[in-house]
């Protein structure tokens, strides 16, 4: 319980943090109209290099947690015009006709930072140029201790919608890696993020799901995680960052099937 208290300590002083981010400091000084306008301009002139740095200082800036067991909070993950642009994106949810708990279940209405959808949106592949680069791989590995060379980069862009829910899993296995960057219409979604365990039915705390901020975990036999079913208004949208193993056989989710990342 201690733990579980500090943890909502540290998360109060990370979510102050971030009221003061770009966007809200633009948003007191431009309409809505401009600020989108602008946005989208300065989007066309973000570089992979861009979206590089900015995620490894993002890294850089870590908060750590042990419990209930190692995990990462991070803040301004993207450059905040490409955070926006991902967020505006018009991928439409799985069809869930009331069955949820597992994304596997709806397979063929998931989307992907794959070739085709990164040739459509190109917003999407110099976020994917950034994860694939050796400079962030390395610093990846480095930070997280990340068993991530040659592995494939796999993103999945999640809109999940009300009646969505995942019940409690690990990750373990082919995924090596895991950061949930996390995408929110508004500010009053912010209680829709990651539900954290202790164990497959020990529920421990929630991560806040916040604009531009992702929560990051190595898979492990301990690192439960899942989405309690509760209302969901609107969209709730995030990137599902994970490197997976060359056992990964849906080859056509990942965004360079022929090449692995090397740190």
């Amino acid at each position: 319980m201690a733990c579980a208290l500090v943890w909502r300590r540290v998360l109060k002083a990370f979510r102050c943090v971030l009221c003061g981010g770009v966007l809200a400091r633009q948003g007191a000084m431009l309409p809505p109209a401009r600020i989108r306008l602008e946005i989208m301009q300065d989007t066309h002139s973000v570089t992979a290099a861009d979206i590089a740095r900015t995620f490894l200082a993002s890294i850089e800036n870590r908060t750590a947690f042990d419990e209930p067991y190692r995990h990462f909070l991070i803040k301004d993950v993207l450059p905040a015009s490409v955070a926006e642009e991902l967020t505006s994106l018009p991928f439409a949810p799985p069809a869930l006709d009331g069955v949820s708990g597992k994304r596997e279940l709806h397979n063929d209405q998931r989307s992907y930072f794959d070739v085709d959808a990164m040739a459509r949106f190109p917003v999407m592949r110099p976020v994917a140029e950034a994860l694939q680069s050796r400079e962030v791989a390395s610093a990846i590995q480095s930070a997280f201790g990340a068993p991530i060379d040659d592995t494939y980069l796999r993103l999945e862009y999640a809109v999940d919608t009300d009646g969505f829910w995942l019940e409690p899993h690990t990750d373990l296995g082919v995924k090596k890696f895991t950061c949930l960057i996390y995408l929110p219409e508004s500010d009053e979604q912010e209680t829709l993020g990651t539900d954290i365990y202790r164990s497959a039915t020990e529920h421990w705390g929630r991560s806040p799901f916040t604009r531009n901020t992702a929560m990051i975990f190595v898979p492990s036999d301990k690192t439960w995680h899942g989405f309690v079913k509760r209302k969901i208004t609107g969209l709730r949208k995030s990137v599902i960052l994970n490197y997976v193993t060359q056992d990964w056989r849906a080859r056509e989710q990942l965004s360079f099937p022929d090449q692995t990342v090397r740190v």
